[in-house]
């Protein structure tokens, strides 16, 4: 009897055991009582009733990121590619994700398929290849709707990649790489031009630097030319007026010294022969320093005289 007793007992603290449940952080449990919603069991420790209660579903409650596979779609322009997208939701009611849609992922991967080929079938390719921004947004409120009554979030969801067919791609690799080379024909262009504007600027400056050398060099001769003429001038001045006063200080002696008409006579005489001096062929001799003359002539006759009497 004690042996069943132990085996009772053992059994009873099992059970109550198993009755004490603790809900970690970031998840939720959804609790049913002979199959039918009891309820939803948050972070902490709870009880349940034996046999009754179960715990029908862990919800985990964080942020989930699902990848799904590439998906085909059909542009506006008839162009088929793939695109596989990225889907980033959260569980917000755990209730309504237990008993809302059986396989959730799924029905989430089938909505994300049909809901981007409605998007990609209203643009061209072109608009779907540069409006990722406007696809997402769509996408995501789409999806938010449709999954809210599943008790989930759709916080983003981004485009993957796209993937055209290879002759679109083989096409538009020519196109990127033609108009890598425009590019390059237009950058060489520019620097040439450049270069050539560069150049032409060089010369117009040295053209000018070299005419206002000149110009500076012919100021400077002028002023050389000029500053010679002035002291060569006033050398000259100087020297007249050197000369005029030595003749004003020889007048103004000869007219202190009071000379007398014999001497007046005489330097007239000087003057003359100083004129004559020269390879004139026609002198006019004033009746003065003719007389003058006669009177040099008798002087020299009666000198003679005394000679030849002596």
């Amino acid at each position: 009897m004690e042996y069943v007793f132990i085996i009772f007992v053992a059994l009873v603290l099992i059970v109550l055991a198993s009755c004490v449940k603790i809900v970690p952080q970031a998840q939720a449990y959804v609790v049913e009582r002979l199959g039918a919603f009891q309820a939803t069991w948050d972070v902490g420790i709870h009880l349940k009733m034996p046999f009754i209660d179960r715990i029908a579903r862990k919800v985990l409650l964080k942020e989930q990121v699902v990848d799904f596979a590439p998906q085909p779609v059909i542009t506006k322009d008839n162009v088929t590619m793939k695109i596989d997208t990225v889907v980033f939701f959260q569980i917000t009611d755990p209730k309504l994700f237990a008993y809302g849609v059986e396989r959730p992922i799924m029905a989430i991967e089938n909505l994300t398929a049909t809901t981007l080929r409605n998007i990609i079938g209203d643009l061209e390719l072109d608009q779907t290849l540069t409006s990722r921004e406007i696809i997402n947004t769509k996408m995501r409120v789409s999806l938010d709707v449709a999954t809210d009554p599943w008790g989930i979030k759709v916080n983003r969801v981004e485009l993957k990649n796209i993937i055209p067919p290879a002759a679109i791609q083989d096409a538009m690799e020519k196109q990127m790489k033609a108009e890598r080379e425009r590019r390059e024909s237009i950058l060489r262009a520019e620097g040439e031009k450049t270069s050539q504007i560069l150049v032409a600027e060089g010369k117009k400056q040295s053209s000018i630097l070299e005419a206002q050398a000149e110009k500076e060099a012919a100021i400077l001769r002028a002023e050389a030319v000029k500053e010679a003429t002035i002291r060569e001038a006033e050398g000259q001045a100087e020297a007249i007026l050197t000369v005029q006063k030595a003749n004003a200080e020889g007048i103004r002696f000869l007219n202190d010294s009071n000379p007398g008409n014999a001497v007046l006579q005489l330097k007239s005489l000087e003057a003359f022969a100083k004129a004559a001096d020269g390879k004139a062929t026609k002198i006019i001799i004033p009746s003065e320093i003719q007389g003058i003359a006669g009177l040099v002539k008798s002087i020299t006759e009666v000198g003679n005289d005394k000679t030849i009497q002596d």
